[in-house]
């Protein structure tokens, strides 16, 4: 695996940065390296579509892109590039993120954009891993030790709550 950025995670606005850290801590854990940054699709519509058309000639293989509200980040990156690209819908405003998630998931056909849940950047780091995974052995075996702590944890708690009658 490369040490070059795999990995983009765009934000639409700073006020992004505590939810979407928790997909660059997924991406470490996973040592998976990226790269992340602030690109308003609205306010930074060049620099948005610069990073995701040049996305590619720079090795990066999975773009990641949080926003709230109107939430076009994801779709303007996927109008600029042929990547995977996942969205994060953010929760603010007045609707708590249902804008968000509605203006991530409705893409028009041929412009997909893979959609996590509102707040979901943890699950999204964990879809880039495994769209990763495909091609980089070690992520592959690195999500099925992961998978392996989760069921074993998850057996154990079951053992200490289970009650018998």
């Amino acid at each position: 695996m490369s040490d070059k950025p795999l990995v983009l995670i765009l934000m639409g606005s700073d006020s992004d940065l505590p939810v979407m850290e928790k997909c660059a801590e997924v991406l470490k854990d996973f040592q998976i390296p990226f790269e992340m940054d602030v690109s308003s699709a609205h306010r930074l519509p060049e620099k948005t579509a610069k990073l995701a058309s040049n996305a590619r000639k720079n090795g990066i293989e999975v773009i990641i892109a949080g926003a709230g509200m109107a939430a076009h980040l994801a779709g303007v990156i996927a109008a600029h590039t042929t990547l995977p690209v996942i969205g994060v819908p953010l929760k603010s405003g007045a609707l708590n993120g249902v804008d968000a998630l509605y203006s991530t998931v409705q893409m028009p056909p041929g412009i997909p954009v893979a959609t996590v849940a509102i707040d979901g950047a943890k699950n999204a780091g964990y879809l880039a891993c495994s769209i990763l995974s495909i091609k980089y052995p070690e992520i592959a075996k690195k999500l099925e030790e992961f998978r392996e702590k989760t069921r074993e944890k998850l057996n154990k708690r079951s053992e200490e709550i289970r009650v018998r009658g």
